[in-house]
């Protein structure tokens, strides 16, 4: 168990139980897809910053619990809708719903856990809460759509690349941080810095992972994001560092969405230090994250919160 996971065990366990039961549906392929990609592997660490962050602020309820079900199921739903949009065969290790299912049954899947999150929404019945979720979700939207409309664009720079990844990877978890301050009655704006940082670092180190990790440990095949024509950090550093051919050949790549080349292109962000500048901004942030908890109270949950930070930039190896 990751050392993050031990302060809540208990809820995190509560959690999945919640989220199985409400996966219910009278209409089975509902149930198989939703249990399919519910049951894939991830870690669950959305949940994981509403727990903790409710945790360490003092909460005492078990709204928590139903909040931290959302907030996945949220993010269920976009990977569902991500494989699809990007034409995905392998997350997590194993094949996409949309692989297995095709992709009708998966955007369908994906829409009914959405509403199942707002249903649920609607049972814990706090208004601030749901004006968080509901404008995560369109702001989530946007990101994807964003990042759809640049692929193929070798000229994105830094400053969209970090618009593109708050939206759609860090404003979920800053939401995450800030539910669980709501709940606990305090102040949210500290807590949502951490979760924005904490989100940040984990895109940042996700997008290095593509060029340095491998397929088993990464879950995805290697050099996806170049053949998809993605602009992530590592690439857009390689670009603006490096001499004219080479810089050519990232450009044409990325128009191309073509992932021919990649073992050169490798060489090429490696050498031009595109992987350690990337690490150095994914620490950044998780520093960041860490010092936005400064004001908490010391706590075992805390200290938890600072843990999922260091992990957050830990995965590169």
């Amino acid at each position: 168990m990751l050392p993050f996971l031990k302060a809540v065990e208990r809820d995190f366990s509560a959690v999945n139980d919640l989220i199985i039961a409400n996966l219910h549906s009278d209409v089975g392929l509902v149930e198989n897809i939703g249990h399919y990609i519910v049951g894939s592997g991830g870690k669950r660490l959305r949940p994981v910053v509403v727990l903790l962050s409710a945790l360490a602020n003092g909460y005492q309820g078990k709204q928590h619990l139903a909040m931290a079900a959302v907030i996945e199921f949220i993010h269920t739903a976009t990977l569902l809708h991500d494989d699809v949009v990007d034409v995905s065969a392998l997350r997590r290790g194993r094949e996409t719903a949309n692989n297995q299912w095709g992709n009708a049954p998966s955007v369908l899947v994906g829409d009914f856990i959405y509403s199942r999150a707002f249903q649920m929404l609607v049972e814990v019945g706090d208004m601030q809460i749901m004006s968080v979720i509901a404008d995560a979700t369109n702001l989530i939207s946007e990101g994807e759509v964003q990042q759809m409309a640049n692929a193929g664009n070798a000229s994105i720079d830094k400053a969209t690349y970090d618009e593109v990844i708050y939206r759609k990877t860090a404003k979920l978890f800053e939401s995450a941080a800030r539910v669980g301050a709501i709940l606990a009655t305090v102040d949210s704006e500290s807590m949502a810095a951490y979760g924005k940082h904490l989100g940040m670092a984990f895109q940042i180190v996700d997008d290095v992972l593509d060029y340095q990790g491998d397929s088993e440990s990464i879950g995805k095949n290697i050099g996806d994001d170049l053949g998809e024509g993605k602009m992530t950090l590592p690439l857009i550093y390689a670009r603006d560092n490096t001499d004219a051919r080479e810089r050519d050949l990232i450009c044409a790549s990325i128009s191309n969405k073509s992932a021919a080349d990649f073992a050169v292109i490798l060489d090429i962000v490696q050498r031009s230090d595109g992987l350690v500048y990337s690490q150095k901004q994914a620490e950044y942030h998780a520093e960041q994250a860490k010092q936005a908890l400064s004001a908490l109270p010391d706590s075992v949950f805390k200290s938890a919160l600072c843990d999922l930070a260091d992990f957050s930039v830990s995965r590169i190896s």
